[in-house]
């Protein structure tokens, strides 16, 4: 029990967020069930839906920033494996600048 009127607000408050944030979360772990069943263009879509939804927990700090990154690269590379396309390919990494010569002696 609170001992103050500003700590049983805390804790009223509290109580909102947890709940309001479980609600989030178990969407998002709904989606990404459902993710796991479709196929094609579908797929797609509801890959899209679920990134936005990532990225809108990750925003409002229901998840940690790193963690929604995580899930995003965890769900691109399983779209671009179911599709036949090797994740190597789409890796990224072409492009990134070339790692510079030592000029200097060791």
């Amino acid at each position: 029990m609170a001992n103050t009127k500003s700590a049983a607000k805390r804790s009223r408050q509290t109580a909102k967020r947890t709940l309001r944030n479980r609600r989030v979360v178990t969407r998002l772990r709904k989606m990404q069930k459902s993710m796991a069943g479709a196929s094609g263009e579908k797929d797609e879509k509801s890959m899209r839906s679920l990134i936005s939804a990532v990225d809108k927990a990750a925003k409002r700090g229901i998840i940690h920033r790193n963690a929604a990154k995580r899930r995003k690269a965890r769900l691109t590379k399983a779209l671009r494996l179911s599709e036949g396309t090797p994740a190597a390919a789409h890796s990224g990494r072409e492009d990134a600048a070339p790692v510079a010569e030592r000029t200097t002696p060791a």
